[in-house]
């Protein structure tokens, strides 16, 4: 067979195990990816439960990445604590161990079942759950194909005196061979994939279990980095988790690089196949990483917390004004707290103002700024509800506790509308950018004019907040009113405008009607800041509905 198309048939069986890979994953986290989170959830009562928990996990995800960007996002709510965080990424790293365990023996009969039991719940259920299944067992039966694929292909080269002179080069330098596993891996993004490469290159002798074991080492150290090229922005919380993770297996590899002819002779002692003496060698070196960490994981953690301390963002406003030493002072409490909530509502005007122009012509750089924005606002929400609720605990007046509740209301209904713009419009500016649509004219103009109107209320329902003017907080609701009819003129002419055909409308339907609904819904929390205001002066009826007549 020519060189060329050896090379290609070995590049093809790679690229199918990293797709057969993502394939299993994604439907293990369609499927139990909530039932996951709340796992992960409750993992946090001891080290042995998190660690357990993180070997269940990245079995059936078959990815210590992705658990660790799971762990993540719970460490950034301060969902889970660092030492619990770090237990559940060690017990990840055992856990796809695992994975590579059971594909290392030869599977090669289960293929067709495999495919027939996959295509056939695939295709054959509606139910997504029941379809999330065959998609996990036809990526088992493509994991299975790529292997062979990649032995195949690797036979044909083992004559290569090029391959054998880089080979030897790699062997002669096992530094340079972890560097390499490390950098495959990342590249890769995926350490089973890559541990599954290097057990089917050394089935065939093309590599020696030595070096086979340093590009283990190297591909557990990739699998450290590769969560962190993911999450590099994140906060301190999520840094922690994934530095500690990286350096757990930065030093284990360490170790383990100077004691790697030890270890190959004690497991060639117990294994002579050589395939499942690198299976052995990468789950017995991420057990002792684990034995050796878990009980250091809290020392670990408060280390990891001096060294990695909370640091606001640049950008993000300070909170002068939330001072606790004014907590037994309450009219003044209440008076800076209002001052910080006059402040996070100019944040959220700005990104309701801006978040049109993430529509138009310089659609992405205006999607990113208003986009950044929403960090800030969420800290600065959640800062001020909590100094809110400290001051709640102590006594307060009848006026004070109305006013401290008006601040609450007023600040998470802020938050609503900047997760409605940040989670729902900007998105909507994405897929039109992605898809490269365009709205009508008309269509556009609708859009542009009710915008404006949300805008306008905004700036009003600021202004109601701080007067309390009666007459003001009328024409708050009242106005409420008219966008919710102007909402449905629009919705009536986008729906006249497919019955004629219009192709633009056709093309951009459901975006517009979301974008219609979205600035509805922030209109509504916009207005609600009026209802307390006519609720104490008796303005309000107790309901929308008719009374029936009796």
């Amino acid at each position: 067979m020519a060189g060329h198309t050896v090379l290609l048939n070995l590049l093809g069986g790679i690229a199918l195990l990293l797709w057969a890979t993502r394939m299993v994953r994604t439907g293990v986290l369609r499927a139990l990816g909530e039932r996951f989170r709340r796992a992960l959830g409750q993992a946090t009562a001891n080290p042995i439960s998190a660690f357990l928990t993180g070997v269940g996990i990245a079995s059936a995800v078959q990815s210590s990445a992705a658990t660790g960007l799971i762990v993540v996002s719970f460490a950034e709510r301060g969902l889970i604590t660092l030492a619990a965080a770090l237990a559940v990424m060690l017990g990840a790293d055992v856990g796809s161990t695992l994975v590579v365990q059971a594909l290392s023996f030869n599977l090669s009969g289960l293929i067709p079942m495999l495919l027939i039991a996959g295509v056939a719940a695939f295709m054959a259920f509606e139910n997504t759950t029941v379809q999330n299944a065959g998609r996990i067992v036809i990526g088992l039966a493509l994991m299975i194909l790529s292997l062979q694929m990649v032995v195949a292909a690797s036979a044909e080269l083992r004559g290569s005196a090029v391959l054998a002179m880089v080979l030897q080069r790699l062997g002669d330098d096992p530094i340079l061979a972890v560097i390499v596993g490390a950098v495959l891996t990342w590249l890769f993004h995926s350490s089973v994939a890559m541990v599954l490469l290097v057990i089917s290159l050394t089935s065939v002798a093309m590599i020696p279990p030595v070096l086979g074991m340093a590009l283990v080492l190297g591909a557990n150290v990739g699998s450290g980095l590769i969560p962190i090229g993911l999450s590099l922005k994140g906060p301190p919380a999520a840094t922690r988790v994934l530095f500690g993770n990286f350096a757990f297996r930065l030093a284990g590899a360490i170790v383990a690089l100077l004691l790697l002819s030890v270890f190959a002779d004690r497991i060639a002692a117990i294994e002579s196949d050589p395939a499942r003496q690198i299976a052995n060698f990468h789950t017995l070196f991420n057990l002792v990483l684990a034995l050796v960490f878990l009980p250091l994981a809290g020392l670990a953690a408060r280390l990891l917390e001096r060294l990695i301390p909370e640091a606001k963002p640049a950008g993000e406003p300070t909170l002068a004004h939330l001072d606790e030493s004014l907590l037994d002072r309450p009219g003044i409490a209440l008076g800076s707290a209002t001052r910080e909530v006059m402040r996070l509502a100019d944040m959220v005007e700005i990104m309701l103002r801006e978040t049109i122009l993430a529509f138009g012509p310089e659609g992405e750089r205006r999607r990113e700024a208003v986009k950044r924005l929403d960090d800030p606002v969420d800290r600065l929400q959640e800062e001020i509800k909590l100094y809110l609720t400290r001051l709640t605990r102590n006594p307060l007046s009848e006026e004070d506790s109305r006013r401290a509740f008006d601040l609450i209301l007023f600040t998470t209904n802020l938050e609503h509308i900047g997760d409605i713009i940040d989670k729902s419009l900007l998105e909507l500016a994405a897929k039109k950018l992605r898809l490269r649509l365009a709205f009508s004219p008309e269509g556009w103009t609708e859009i542009q004019e009710l915008h404006a109107r949300v805008v306008d209320q905004m700036r009003l329902a600021m202004t109601v907040f701080v007067t309390r003017d009666l007459k003001m907080a009328r024409q708050l609701v009242l106005e409420k009113d008219n966008i919710r009819l102007a909402e449905r003129g629009a919705t009536e002419s986008h729906l006249r405008r497919l019955r004629e055909g219009t192709i633009a409308s056709i093309e951009t339907s459901a975006l517009h009607l979301d974008i219609l609904r979205d600035l509805k819904r922030i209109n509504a929390h916009i207005t609600s800041v009026a209802y307390p205001i006519l609720e104490a002066s008796g303005e309000l009826r107790e309901s929308r509905l008719r009374v029936a007549a009796e």
